[in-house]
């Protein structure tokens, strides 16, 4: 790759690469990548430094952050927009109006683009890009690759034609909605997640999109019940640890096995408290 200045980071088995960010020149082929933040100083920097090195345009909405997360951005070239937080589709949805260019990559502030995924992106650049491309994602869990238990390869859907998609989704786990027939293609490489820096953050984590859970299940008018409090939680251990082998990821894949099952447990007790609340 032309423009390399050295090593931007060693993560565990990769070194990721800093190049000059290309400036947008509005062609058929230019990506914009596309990020939404909320106090996400800790992870902003190196992601948008790897997406520099493929997209022509850095787009940043940032949700009213408390840290540094907006200046770390527009150090990093961003073009950056404060909006109050709605919620995930329509944060995106919003982001993606404000790109310029015909290709998104959308990306999640503590994902980054390892070196064998810039690779592929810029070639399927160079050769022209068509239809939509989707991403395998390695997550790092307090300082460990998890190949496992249901969380690898993980893909995504992340780079798309601007014009023929959108986010889909009100709470938690917002969807991208592509044209029926489009033509998807899986890229060679990892996005790299470094999701979890450390077991409270997992927890932290679990309690908020519990609420977001429980809240979206109630309004679908889901129900929980007592064999769903006793048994799911079971279920959900015995189904990432034993049947995707999480436990080939040794402490890391027990960790998350009993906190995927807390989830589910915390969900559930959610939902039935909304319950009770609403027949109060």
């Amino acid at each position: 790759m032309e423009g390399r200045r050295g090593p931007l980071a060693k993560v565990g088995p990769f070194v990721l690469w800093h190049d000059h960010p290309a400036k947008f020149g509005a062609g058929p082929m230019d990506i914009s990548a596309v990020v939404i933040t909320r106090n996400e100083a800790h992870n902003i920097g190196r992601c948008l430094e790897a997406a520099a090195r493929v997209a022509k345009e850095l787009i940043v909405v940032d949700a009213e952050s408390t840290d540094d997360t907006r200046a770390i951005a527009e150090a990093h070239g961003a073009r950056v927009t404060l909006r109050p937080w709605t919620n995930y589709s329509d944060q995106k949805n919003f982001a993606n109006g404000l790109a310029q260019g015909p290709y998104i990559l959308s990306l999640d502030a503590d994902e980054v683009l390892s070196d064998a995924l810039t690779a592929d992106i810029l070639r399927q650049r160079t050769n022209g890009l068509h239809g939509a491309y989707r991403l395998k994602r390695l997550t790092n869990y307090c300082g460990q690759w998890v190949r496992h238990g249901g969380w690898y390869p993980d893909a995504k859907v992340r780079l798309f034609p601007k014009q023929e998609a959108r986010w889909a989704g009100d709470h938690v786990h917002e969807s991208l909605v592509l044209p029926p027939g489009t033509v998807i293609t899986d890229l060679n490489g990892d996005l790299l997640h470094f999701s979890y820096r450390s077991l409270d953050d997992h927890r932290d984590r679990i309690d908020r999109y519990s609420d977001l859970h429980a809240r979206a299940m109630f309004e679908k008018g889901r129900k929980g019940g007592i064999i769903k409090h006793l048994f799911a939680p079971w279920v959900k251990f015995i189904q990432g640890y034993v049947l995707q082998a999480g436990f080939l990821d040794g402490w890391a894949g027990w960790s998350i096995a009993v906190m995927s099952a807390r989830a589910v447990r915390l969900k559930y007790e959610k939902l039935d408290a909304l319950y009770r609340g609403a027949n109060a």
